[in-house]
C-alpha cells in the first residue's frame, strides 16, 4: 500500500496532521508529515525562530518535498492542505506522486477569480512589500476570518493557539503574480495525460481559498483524460483539516482513494 505524504499549507504546523496519520496508518497506511524548509519539529520552536522559516518560496518547497519522495521505494499518495494542496498538484503534474488530494488548494497559474474575502485573509502580508522576504503570524482574529469563519469563535481561538505557526510571504507573492509571469513557479502541468488521479476538495464557506477558486482549478484540467473530481463541503471553511469535523474530509479522502484503487 502506497505511503501517505501529507503536506500543510501556510500558517499550519505538520503536526495539525497528527489525527489524519492516525485514521489513515488505522486504515493500513503508511505515512509521513514532513515540515516545509526551515520550520522546527515543533510549534513552539517554529514560533521561537521566524526567520528560519522566512524567504521560502514555492519551488524551493517543491524540490524540498519530491528529495523527500524520491527516498521512498514508490510513488506516494499526496494529501495537502492550502498551499499544500498547491504543492501536491504539482508535485502530480510531474509524475512523482500516485495520487493527490488537494484541499482548499492554493490557486494556481491559470485560476482567474479572486474574490475580495482572499484578498482580505492575505492582507496581513500584503499590506507591506518587505513581507516577500519576511515570516508573518496571524492574530487570533486574522485567522478567526481566514480559517476559523465556520466554527465557534472558542474552537477557532482553540484552533489557532494549538497549532499556527509564521509562515513565508513569498509563496503568496509568488501566486498574486502567476498569471503576468511566464515562467511562475505556480504553474501546474495539468494537461499531463500519464499523472495519477486528483481529487480537489472545496469549502463552501471558505474565506481564504473560496470554492470559486477550486472550481476554477478544476476547469484547468480539461485537457487532461486523468481522473480530475471535485468534491464540496458546503458549510465548512478553511479549518476543515483540524477543526471538530475533519474526520469526515479525512473519510471522504480515504474513501475516494479506496476507489481509485489505492
Amino acid at each position: 500500500m502506497p505511503t501517505v505524504v501529507f503536506i500543510h499549507g501556510l500558517w499550519l504546523h505538520s503536526t495539525s496532521w497528527n489525527a489524519w496519520r492516525a485514521f489513515f496508518e488505522e486504515a493500513g497506511y503508511t505515512t509521513l508529515a514532513p515540515e516545509w524548509p526551515g520550520i522546527a519539529d515543533t510549534v513552539a520552536g517554529a514560533r521561537a525562530n521566524p526567520d528560519a522559516i522566512a524567504d521560502h518560496g514555492i519551488e524551493d518547497v517543491t524540490q524540498h518535498y519530491i528529495g523527500i519522495i524520491e527516498n521512498l521505494d514508490e510513488p506516494p499518495i499526496l494529501i495537502g492542505h492550502s498551499f499544500g494542496g498547491m504543492i501536491a498538484e504539482k508535485i502530480l503534474g510531474l509524475g512523482h506522486a500516485a495520487a493527490a488530494v488537494a484541499i482548499d488548494a492554493a490557486q494556481i497559474k491559470g485560476v482567474l477569480p479572486l474574490p475580495l474575502s482572499a484578498l482580505h485573509s492575505t492582507l496581513p502580508v500584503f499590506k507591506n512589500p518587505a513581507n516577500l522576504h519576511r515570516a508573518v503570524s496571524l492574530t487570533a482574529d486574522q485567522f478567526r476570518f481566514s480559517f476559523g469563519n465556520a466554527v465557534s469563535e472558542d474552537e477557532s481561538y482553540a484552533l489557532w493557539e494549538q497549532w499556527t505557526i509564521p509562515a513565508p510571504g513569498k509563496p503568496l507573492f509568488e501566486a498574486a503574480a502567476a498569471n503576468f509571469a511566464l515562467h511562475s513557479p505556480a504553474a501546474v502541468n495539468t494537461g499531463n495525460e500519464d499523472r495519477g488521479p486528483l481529487l480537489l476538495i472545496a469549502g463552501g464557506k471558505d474565506h481564504t481559498v473560496p470554492e470559486v477558486i477550486t472550481k476554477a482549478t478544476q476547469k484547468q484540467y480539461r485537457h487532461s483524460s486523468a481522473v480530475t473530481d471535485l468534491i464540496e463541503f458546503a458549510d465548512r471553511g478553511h479549518s476543515l483539516t483540524i477543526d471538530s469535523g475533519w474526520t469526515e474530509v479525512a473519510d471522504t479522502s480515504l474513501t475516494w482513494l479506496r476507489k481509485q484503487g489505492l
